[in-house]
Protein backbone atom coordinates (compact mmCIF):
# COMPACT_ATOMS: atom_id res chain seq x y z
CA UNK A 1 0.00 0.00 0.00
CA UNK A 2 1.34 3.55 -1.07
CA UNK A 3 1.38 5.91 1.72
CA UNK A 4 -0.35 9.13 1.26
CA UNK A 5 2.25 11.08 3.30
CA UNK A 6 5.52 10.43 1.94
CA UNK A 7 7.20 13.06 3.32
CA UNK A 8 6.34 12.22 6.72
CA UNK A 9 7.68 8.66 5.85
CA UNK A 10 10.89 9.33 5.05
CA UNK A 11 10.86 12.22 8.34
CA UNK A 12 10.18 9.34 10.36
CA UNK A 13 12.98 6.99 8.75
CA UNK A 14 15.65 9.63 9.58
CA UNK A 15 14.31 10.17 12.74
CA UNK A 16 14.56 6.61 14.07
CA UNK A 17 18.30 6.24 13.46
CA UNK A 18 19.06 9.09 15.22
CA UNK A 19 16.66 9.08 18.41
CA UNK A 20 15.40 6.39 20.44
CA UNK A 21 12.14 5.03 18.42
CA UNK A 22 12.67 8.39 16.25
CA UNK A 23 10.73 10.54 18.70
CA UNK A 24 11.18 12.68 21.52
CA UNK A 25 8.09 11.09 23.21
CA UNK A 26 6.49 7.78 23.64
CA UNK A 27 2.98 8.50 22.27
CA UNK A 28 3.87 10.13 19.73
CA UNK A 29 5.52 7.61 17.80
CA UNK A 30 1.65 5.95 17.30
CA UNK A 31 2.79 2.86 19.05
CA UNK A 32 -0.57 2.02 20.05
CA UNK A 33 -2.35 2.90 16.65
CA UNK A 34 0.54 1.43 14.31
CA UNK A 35 1.53 3.41 11.18
CA UNK A 36 3.76 6.09 10.56
CA UNK A 37 3.42 9.50 12.67
CA UNK A 38 3.10 12.50 11.19
CA UNK A 39 5.48 15.21 11.17
CA UNK A 40 3.43 18.53 11.76
CA UNK A 41 5.29 21.75 10.02
CA UNK A 42 2.56 24.65 10.81
CA UNK A 43 -0.64 25.41 13.11
CA UNK A 44 -2.90 28.01 12.98
CA UNK A 45 -6.27 27.91 14.90
CA UNK A 46 -8.17 24.67 14.99
CA UNK A 47 -5.91 23.35 12.18
CA UNK A 48 -2.49 21.47 11.65
CA UNK A 49 -0.72 21.14 8.50
CA UNK A 50 1.71 18.24 8.01
CA UNK A 51 4.92 17.83 5.99
CA UNK A 52 3.06 16.78 2.91
CA UNK A 53 0.89 19.79 3.13
CA UNK A 54 -2.38 17.92 4.51
CA UNK A 55 -4.41 19.86 6.87
CA UNK A 56 -5.76 18.29 9.85
CA UNK A 57 -8.76 19.93 12.03
CA UNK A 58 -6.64 19.06 15.94
CA UNK A 59 -8.27 17.41 18.71
CA UNK A 60 -5.16 17.42 20.64
CA UNK A 61 -4.18 20.55 21.02
CA UNK A 62 -0.42 19.83 21.67
CA UNK A 63 -1.86 17.81 24.48
CA UNK A 64 -3.70 20.55 26.21
CA UNK A 65 -1.91 24.20 25.94
CA UNK A 66 -3.71 25.51 22.67
CA UNK A 67 -7.08 26.43 24.44
CA UNK A 68 -6.97 29.48 22.81
CA UNK A 69 -5.85 27.89 19.37
CA UNK A 70 -2.77 27.62 17.91
CA UNK A 71 -0.94 30.74 16.65
CA UNK A 72 -3.75 33.10 18.60
CA UNK A 73 -2.39 36.57 17.46
CA UNK A 74 -2.32 38.27 21.07
CA UNK A 75 -0.14 35.07 22.37
CA UNK A 76 2.04 35.93 19.30
CA UNK A 77 2.01 39.31 19.42
CA UNK A 78 3.46 39.03 23.50
CA UNK A 79 5.72 36.48 22.63
CA UNK A 80 7.63 38.32 20.06
CA UNK A 81 8.10 41.18 21.49
CA UNK A 82 9.72 39.37 24.22
CA UNK A 83 11.85 37.44 21.73
CA UNK A 84 13.17 40.76 21.27
CA UNK A 85 14.29 41.17 24.47
CA UNK A 86 16.20 38.38 24.34
CA UNK A 87 15.44 34.82 25.34
CA UNK A 88 17.13 34.29 28.44
CA UNK A 89 18.18 35.98 31.23
CA UNK A 90 19.31 33.98 34.22
CA UNK A 91 17.46 36.50 36.46
CA UNK A 92 14.70 37.27 37.91
CA UNK A 93 12.31 39.32 35.16
CA UNK A 94 8.31 41.25 35.65
CA UNK A 95 6.66 38.71 33.94
CA UNK A 96 6.83 36.25 36.39
CA UNK A 97 5.10 37.62 39.24
CA UNK A 98 2.52 38.90 36.59
CA UNK A 99 1.77 35.14 35.67
CA UNK A 100 1.45 34.08 39.29
CA UNK A 101 -0.58 37.38 40.48
CA UNK A 102 -2.85 35.66 37.67
CA UNK A 103 -2.72 31.86 38.86
CA UNK A 104 -3.51 32.88 42.64
CA UNK A 105 -6.68 35.65 41.43
CA UNK A 106 -8.01 32.48 39.58
CA UNK A 107 -7.13 29.96 41.63
CA UNK A 108 -7.49 30.68 45.30
CA UNK A 109 -6.33 27.72 46.89
CA UNK A 110 -2.66 28.81 45.54
CA UNK A 111 -1.16 31.40 48.42
CA UNK A 112 2.50 30.97 46.77
CA UNK A 113 3.58 29.53 43.19
CA UNK A 114 7.03 28.60 42.10
CA UNK A 115 7.05 28.32 38.32
CA UNK A 116 9.14 25.32 36.76
CA UNK A 117 9.39 24.20 33.33
CA UNK A 118 7.94 20.95 32.83
CA UNK A 119 4.83 19.32 34.58
CA UNK A 120 7.05 15.88 35.88
CA UNK A 121 9.62 18.52 37.24
CA UNK A 122 6.08 20.31 38.95
CA UNK A 123 5.44 16.80 40.31
CA UNK A 124 8.63 15.65 41.67
CA UNK A 125 9.23 19.41 43.16
CA UNK A 126 5.44 18.89 45.21
CA UNK A 127 6.28 15.25 45.93
CA UNK A 128 10.31 16.58 47.74
CA UNK A 129 8.05 19.12 49.34
CA UNK A 130 5.57 17.32 50.96
CA UNK A 131 8.18 14.80 52.13
CA UNK A 132 9.99 18.24 53.51
CA UNK A 133 6.99 19.48 55.04
CA UNK A 134 5.91 16.31 56.54
CA UNK A 135 9.18 14.87 57.98
CA UNK A 136 6.99 11.17 56.13
CA UNK A 137 8.66 9.96 52.81
CA UNK A 138 5.69 7.24 51.63
CA UNK A 139 3.14 8.69 48.79
CA UNK A 140 0.59 7.62 47.86
CA UNK A 141 -1.05 7.68 44.41
CA UNK A 142 -3.56 5.92 42.07
CA UNK A 143 -3.47 3.49 39.46
CA UNK A 144 -3.97 4.76 36.09
CA UNK A 145 -2.95 8.16 37.34
CA UNK A 146 0.00 10.29 35.10
CA UNK A 147 2.08 12.29 37.29
CA UNK A 148 4.95 12.85 34.72
CA UNK A 149 7.74 10.30 34.23
CA UNK A 150 9.71 10.69 38.12
CA UNK A 151 10.67 7.25 39.25
CA UNK A 152 8.65 6.94 42.16
CA UNK A 153 5.71 8.29 40.39
CA UNK A 154 6.00 5.47 37.37
CA UNK A 155 4.18 2.37 38.87
CA UNK A 156 1.01 1.73 37.65
CA UNK A 157 0.51 5.22 35.43
CA UNK A 158 -1.16 5.60 32.69
CA UNK A 159 -0.81 8.32 29.68
CA UNK A 160 2.15 6.96 27.06
CA UNK A 161 2.83 3.61 29.65
CA UNK A 162 -0.97 3.03 29.67
CA UNK A 163 -0.13 2.92 25.72
CA UNK A 164 2.52 0.88 25.84
CA UNK A 165 1.14 -1.56 28.50
CA UNK A 166 4.13 -0.94 30.93
CA UNK A 167 3.95 -1.76 34.43
CA UNK A 168 6.29 1.11 35.31
CA UNK A 169 9.75 1.37 33.57
CA UNK A 170 13.13 -0.11 33.74
CA UNK A 171 15.93 1.95 35.99
CA UNK A 172 12.87 2.65 38.48
CA UNK A 173 15.02 1.43 41.79
CA UNK A 174 12.87 -0.99 44.18
CA UNK A 175 13.63 1.63 46.87
CA UNK A 176 11.81 4.27 44.84
CA UNK A 177 9.14 2.13 43.86
CA UNK A 178 8.91 0.87 47.76
CA UNK A 179 8.44 4.72 48.57
CA UNK A 180 4.79 4.72 46.43
CA UNK A 181 1.49 3.13 47.54
CA UNK A 182 -0.30 2.07 44.72
CA UNK A 183 -4.19 1.90 44.98
CA UNK A 184 -7.28 1.80 43.28
CA UNK A 185 -8.72 5.12 41.51
CA UNK A 186 -12.15 5.95 43.40
CA UNK A 187 -11.74 3.87 46.38
CA UNK A 188 -11.93 5.80 49.64
CA UNK A 189 -12.07 2.82 51.73
CA UNK A 190 -8.54 1.56 50.28
CA UNK A 191 -7.46 5.04 51.43
CA UNK A 192 -8.64 4.86 54.49
CA UNK A 193 -7.00 1.20 55.22
CA UNK A 194 -3.75 2.69 53.90
CA UNK A 195 -3.84 5.79 56.29
CA UNK A 196 -4.92 3.54 59.28
CA UNK A 197 -2.18 1.43 58.45
CA UNK A 198 0.58 3.41 57.63
CA UNK A 199 -0.32 6.91 58.60
CA UNK A 200 2.58 8.11 60.78
CA UNK A 201 4.70 7.01 56.92
CA UNK A 202 2.38 8.81 54.50
CA UNK A 203 3.70 12.48 53.30
CA UNK A 204 0.91 12.80 50.80
CA UNK A 205 -1.84 11.39 48.42
CA UNK A 206 -1.33 12.88 44.80
CA UNK A 207 -3.55 12.38 42.33
CA UNK A 208 -5.11 14.47 39.04
CA UNK A 209 -7.75 16.74 39.90
CA UNK A 210 -9.73 14.45 37.22
CA UNK A 211 -7.60 11.80 35.58
CA UNK A 212 -7.11 11.77 31.74
CA UNK A 213 -4.04 9.90 30.86
CA UNK A 214 -5.92 6.66 30.89
CA UNK A 215 -9.15 7.81 29.45
CA UNK A 216 -11.18 10.61 31.08
CA UNK A 217 -12.27 9.48 34.01
CA UNK A 218 -14.63 11.18 36.39
CA UNK A 219 -13.97 11.53 40.03
CA UNK A 220 -16.35 9.68 42.07
CA UNK A 221 -19.02 11.97 44.28
CA UNK A 222 -17.17 13.26 47.43
CA UNK A 223 -14.22 11.60 46.11
CA UNK A 224 -11.36 14.15 45.96
CA UNK A 225 -12.87 15.84 49.37
CA UNK A 226 -12.48 12.50 51.20
CA UNK A 227 -8.83 12.62 50.17
CA UNK A 228 -9.02 16.19 51.90
CA UNK A 229 -10.43 14.88 54.84
CA UNK A 230 -8.23 12.22 55.48
CA UNK A 231 -4.71 14.06 54.18
CA UNK A 232 -5.95 16.28 57.22
CA UNK A 233 -6.81 14.15 59.90
CA UNK A 234 -3.29 12.39 59.92
CA UNK A 235 -1.31 15.39 59.01
CA UNK A 236 -0.50 14.72 55.60
CA UNK A 237 -1.08 16.41 52.52
CA UNK A 238 -3.23 16.32 49.56
CA UNK A 239 -1.19 16.89 45.82
CA UNK A 240 -3.93 17.83 43.20
CA UNK A 241 -2.36 17.15 39.83
CA UNK A 242 -3.65 19.85 37.60
CA UNK A 243 -1.38 20.12 34.75
CA UNK A 244 -3.57 18.76 32.37
CA UNK A 245 -6.81 20.28 33.71
CA UNK A 246 -5.96 23.44 35.20
CA UNK A 247 -7.36 26.37 32.91
CA UNK A 248 -7.95 23.75 30.16
CA UNK A 249 -11.30 22.69 31.92
CA UNK A 250 -12.21 25.90 33.64
CA UNK A 251 -11.38 29.38 34.74
CA UNK A 252 -10.08 27.67 38.03
CA UNK A 253 -9.35 24.72 36.62
CA UNK A 254 -11.42 21.30 37.66
CA UNK A 255 -10.90 22.26 41.54
CA UNK A 256 -12.62 25.29 40.25
CA UNK A 257 -15.11 23.50 38.96
CA UNK A 258 -15.94 21.33 42.24
CA UNK A 259 -13.42 21.83 45.32
CA UNK A 260 -14.19 25.55 45.43
CA UNK A 261 -18.39 24.58 45.95
CA UNK A 262 -17.68 21.36 47.86
CA UNK A 263 -15.95 24.05 50.53
CA UNK A 264 -12.31 21.89 50.39
CA UNK A 265 -8.69 22.64 49.36
CA UNK A 266 -5.65 20.75 48.10
CA UNK A 267 -2.58 21.32 49.83
CA UNK A 268 -0.70 21.84 46.73
CA UNK A 269 -1.46 22.08 42.75
CA UNK A 270 0.61 21.36 39.87
CA UNK A 271 -0.03 23.54 37.05
CA UNK A 272 1.51 22.26 33.14
CA UNK A 273 0.06 22.99 29.79
CA UNK A 274 -2.19 26.04 29.11
CA UNK A 275 -0.23 27.85 31.88
CA UNK A 276 2.47 27.97 29.20
CA UNK A 277 0.18 28.78 26.25
CA UNK A 278 2.34 26.21 24.47
CA UNK A 279 5.43 27.05 26.14
CA UNK A 280 7.59 24.63 28.27
CA UNK A 281 6.36 26.28 31.45
CA UNK A 282 5.13 24.12 34.56
CA UNK A 283 4.32 25.19 38.28
CA UNK A 284 3.43 24.13 41.34
CA UNK A 285 1.20 26.17 44.09
CA UNK A 286 -0.45 25.97 47.63
CA UNK A 287 -0.50 26.87 51.21
CA UNK A 288 2.31 29.24 52.01
CA UNK A 289 3.40 27.84 54.73
CA UNK A 290 4.26 24.46 52.55
CA UNK A 291 5.61 26.34 49.68
CA UNK A 292 7.57 28.22 51.91
CA UNK A 293 9.59 25.46 53.04
CA UNK A 294 11.01 25.71 49.64
CA UNK A 295 14.55 27.16 48.81
CA UNK A 296 15.51 30.06 49.58
CA UNK A 297 13.37 30.55 52.20
CA UNK A 298 13.21 27.38 53.68
CA UNK A 299 15.21 23.90 53.07
CA UNK A 300 13.98 22.01 50.12
CA UNK A 301 15.97 22.63 47.25
CA UNK A 302 14.55 23.26 44.09
CA UNK A 303 16.02 24.59 40.93
CA UNK A 304 16.08 25.15 37.65
CA UNK A 305 17.73 27.65 34.77
CA UNK A 306 15.13 28.23 32.41
CA UNK A 307 12.49 28.42 35.49
CA UNK A 308 10.47 31.35 34.53
CA UNK A 309 12.47 32.44 31.27
CA UNK A 310 10.60 35.05 30.23
CA UNK A 311 9.31 34.13 26.43
CA UNK A 312 7.51 31.47 28.32
CA UNK A 313 6.33 33.67 30.96
CA UNK A 314 5.42 36.51 28.42
CA UNK A 315 2.97 33.77 26.76
CA UNK A 316 1.36 32.25 29.69
CA UNK A 317 0.74 35.98 30.98
CA UNK A 318 -1.52 36.38 26.87
CA UNK A 319 -2.89 32.94 27.53
CA UNK A 320 -4.54 33.49 30.78
CA UNK A 321 -5.60 37.09 30.18
CA UNK A 322 -7.04 35.78 27.07
CA UNK A 323 -8.55 32.44 28.11
CA UNK A 324 -12.32 35.22 29.62
CA UNK A 325 -14.99 32.80 30.88
CA UNK A 326 -16.35 33.30 26.61
CA UNK A 327 -13.87 30.75 25.74
CA UNK A 328 -14.48 28.26 28.30
CA UNK A 329 -17.92 28.73 27.75
CA UNK A 330 -17.13 28.15 23.93
CA UNK A 331 -14.82 25.07 24.52
CA UNK A 332 -17.88 23.75 26.69
CA UNK A 333 -20.38 24.06 24.06
CA UNK A 334 -18.44 22.54 21.31
CA UNK A 335 -17.31 19.29 23.47
CA UNK A 336 -20.68 18.84 24.16
CA UNK A 337 -21.30 18.77 20.50
CA UNK A 338 -18.90 16.42 19.74
CA UNK A 339 -19.04 13.64 22.27
CA UNK A 340 -23.16 13.62 21.44
CA UNK A 341 -22.13 13.44 17.75
CA UNK A 342 -19.32 10.48 18.54
CA UNK A 343 -21.63 8.97 20.31
CA UNK A 344 -24.55 8.93 18.25
CA UNK A 345 -22.53 7.66 15.37
CA UNK A 346 -21.31 4.81 17.52
CA UNK A 347 -24.67 3.78 18.39
CA UNK A 348 -26.00 3.98 14.48
CA UNK A 349 -23.17 1.54 14.21
CA UNK A 350 -24.17 -0.90 16.87
CA UNK A 351 -20.42 -0.26 18.78
CA UNK A 352 -20.75 -0.24 22.40
CA UNK A 353 -18.95 2.33 24.46
CA UNK A 354 -19.46 5.30 27.04
CA UNK A 355 -18.22 8.72 26.81
CA UNK A 356 -16.04 9.52 29.86
CA UNK A 357 -15.89 13.05 30.68
CA UNK A 358 -14.55 15.95 33.54
CA UNK A 359 -15.78 19.35 32.29
CA UNK A 360 -15.07 19.56 28.63
CA UNK A 361 -12.37 17.08 28.47
CA UNK A 362 -13.57 13.56 27.27
CA UNK A 363 -12.57 10.49 25.94
CA UNK A 364 -14.22 7.44 24.72
CA UNK A 365 -14.30 3.80 25.94
CA UNK A 366 -15.07 0.97 24.01
CA UNK A 367 -17.18 -1.91 25.43
CA UNK A 368 -18.23 -0.28 28.55
CA UNK A 369 -21.52 0.96 28.39
CA UNK A 370 -22.73 -1.36 31.05
CA UNK A 371 -20.53 -0.06 33.83
CA UNK A 372 -18.61 3.21 32.30
CA UNK A 373 -14.97 3.21 33.47
CA UNK A 374 -14.06 4.34 37.40
CA UNK A 375 -10.99 2.98 37.67
CA UNK A 376 -7.46 1.85 35.73
CA UNK A 377 -8.88 -1.65 35.70
CA UNK A 378 -11.93 -0.25 34.16
CA UNK A 379 -9.96 1.54 31.47
CA UNK A 380 -7.69 -1.73 30.66
CA UNK A 381 -10.74 -4.06 30.17
CA UNK A 382 -12.07 -1.68 27.13
CA UNK A 383 -12.31 -3.19 23.70
CA UNK A 384 -9.14 -1.03 22.96
CA UNK A 385 -8.29 -2.68 19.66
CA UNK A 386 -11.51 -0.69 17.97
CA UNK A 387 -9.59 2.43 18.38
CA UNK A 388 -6.83 1.59 16.08
CA UNK A 389 -9.05 1.53 12.97
CA UNK A 390 -11.13 4.19 14.18
CA UNK A 391 -8.25 6.53 14.64
CA UNK A 392 -7.10 5.96 11.11
CA UNK A 393 -10.31 6.57 9.61
CA UNK A 394 -10.38 10.22 10.87
CA UNK A 395 -7.24 10.87 9.77
CA UNK A 396 -7.38 9.96 7.01
CA UNK A 397 -10.32 12.26 6.47
CA UNK A 398 -8.57 14.98 7.92
CA UNK A 399 -9.19 14.60 11.75
CA UNK A 400 -6.13 14.34 14.11
CA UNK A 401 -7.17 12.43 17.26
CA UNK A 402 -4.79 11.49 20.08
CA UNK A 403 -2.83 8.72 19.16
CA UNK A 404 -4.38 6.79 21.88
CA UNK A 405 -7.21 5.43 23.51
CA UNK A 406 -6.11 6.24 26.87
CA UNK A 407 -6.04 10.33 25.85
CA UNK A 408 -8.09 12.67 26.24
CA UNK A 409 -9.87 14.64 23.50
CA UNK A 410 -9.19 18.87 23.32
CA UNK A 411 -11.28 21.40 21.98
CA UNK A 412 -10.29 25.16 21.57
CA UNK A 413 -11.86 28.46 20.94
CA UNK A 414 -10.87 28.44 17.44
CA UNK A 415 -12.99 25.44 16.50
CA UNK A 416 -15.86 27.31 14.60
CA UNK A 417 -18.34 25.46 12.64
CA UNK A 418 -16.91 25.01 9.72
CA UNK A 419 -13.77 22.89 11.81
CA UNK A 420 -16.69 21.43 13.66
CA UNK A 421 -18.63 20.22 10.51
CA UNK A 422 -15.38 18.57 8.79
CA UNK A 423 -14.96 16.41 12.52
CA UNK A 424 -18.72 15.45 12.00
CA UNK A 425 -18.36 14.44 8.63
CA UNK A 426 -15.54 12.30 8.96
CA UNK A 427 -17.67 10.03 12.36
CA UNK A 428 -19.96 7.74 10.55
CA UNK A 429 -17.00 6.31 7.96
CA UNK A 430 -14.76 5.82 11.05
CA UNK A 431 -17.66 4.15 13.34
CA UNK A 432 -18.14 2.47 10.35
CA UNK A 433 -14.24 1.30 10.83
CA UNK A 434 -14.46 0.68 14.46
CA UNK A 435 -17.74 -1.91 14.20
CA UNK A 436 -15.56 -3.63 12.18
CA UNK A 437 -12.59 -4.33 14.09
CA UNK A 438 -11.94 -7.56 15.56
CA UNK A 439 -9.53 -8.49 18.63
Amino acid sequence: MTSNTPVSDQLFHRAQALMPGGVNSPVRAFGSVGGTPKFMVAAKGAYLTDADGKEYVDLVCSWGPALLGHAHPAVLEAVHAAVDRGLSFGASTPDEANLAAIVKERVSAVERLRMVSTGTEATMTAVRLARGFTGRNLIIKFAGCYHGHLDGLLASAGSGVATLALPGSAGVTAAAAAETLVLPYNDLDAVEEAFAARGSDIAAVITEAAPANMGVVTPGEGFNAGLSRITKEHGALLILDEVLTGFRTGYAGYWGLTGRQEGWAPDLLTFGKVIGGGMPTAALGGRADVMDYLAPVGPVYQAGTLSGNPVAMAAGVATLTNATPEVYEHVDARSLELSSALSSALETEGVDHSIQRAGNLFSVAFGTSANGVHNYADAQAQEAFRYAPFFHSMLDSGVYLPPSVFEAWFLSAAHDDAAMNRIFEALPLAAKAAAAASA
